[in-house]
């Protein structure tokens, strides 16, 4: 069975919705499985249009502030199970986290914490990707299948960032929260796209100033992660910098079971 996955941080689900760009993308993709963050809307509030759309099961999870943060996932595979969030209060009520089961795989579709200016949300970012990985290893030591999807809010390494000495110090760029993906690879978790291709200039984020876009000054903040026991199942990962519609552009996933 081939599974297409794609993962987009749309930067405000009703915002998106009116733009043509994402109409153009959404009518016509062939994945199977469509992961949103910073959905930044009820479940109520969805786009009729969007919150209407055929053959996908729907799932979503939504911050307890109105117009912040939130994640959602479009599935024309059936899952076997969703939970909400980490299990942990603290993290919980920002809506940060869909796990949703499948036969073949478990699927995390995460908006990460931005550690915030001068990393004043450091401390919450680190303990949040801390318990994360607890719970990714415990379920990779358990032999489950792991596809960690998402805006990370990491640029990880030099190649990730367009002015890499001038991204020293930035939020998405720290020493901590690099050194957090350092760990999620060390336990043996692939970023799937470096699989197939390790040149420079490839990103995911532009700042909306300085015509960033245009000039591809941007950052790589949005992975597919999977546990090295199905990096043979991983038959593509790309970057679609080509979409509009958000600062960010949508990252795709193929696997093969």
């Amino acid at each position: 069975m081939s599974v297409k996955l794609v993962s987009w941080n749309v930067n405000g689900i009703r915002a998106v919705s009116k733009k043509e760009d994402f109409w153009n993308w959404f009518d016509n993709t062939d994945a199977d499985i469509i992961n949103f963050q910073e959905v930044r809307a009820t479940q109520e509030q969805i786009p009729k249009k969007l919150a209407d759309a055929d053959g996908f099961h729907k799932c979503y999870n939504e911050a307890e502030k109105k117009g912040y943060s939130g994640v959602g996932t479009y599935s024309k595979i059936e899952p076997v199970c969703v939970t909400k969030g980490l299990g942990v209060e603290e993290f919980d009520s920002e809506g940060r986290v869909l796990k949703i089961e499948y036969p073949d795989f478990i699927l995390f579709n995460i908006y990460f914490p931005n550690s915030g200016m001068e990393g004043k949300r450091l401390d919450f970012k680190v303990g949040f990707c801390n318990e994360l990985l607890k719970q990714l290893v415990e379920l990779k030591n358990e032999g489950k299948n792991l596809v960690i999807t998402g805006d990370y809010n990491i640029a990880h390494n030099p190649i990730d960032v367009y002015n890499p000495k001038n991204c020293e110090g930035k939020s998405g760029y720290l020493p901590e929260e690099r050194a957090w993906l350092d760990e999620l690879e060390n336990a043996g978790f692939i970023d799937t796209f470096r699989m197939f291709d390790k040149s420079e200039g490839n990103f995911s984020w532009w700042s909306y100033r300085f015509k960033a876009r245009e000039r591809n000054s941007g950052w790589r903040l949005d992975y597919f992660f999977v546990n090295e026991e199905i990096k043979d199942n991983v038959k593509s990962a790309q970057i679609l910098a080509d979409i509009y519609g958000s600062d960010h552009c949508p990252v795709t996933l193929e696997l093969e079971f």
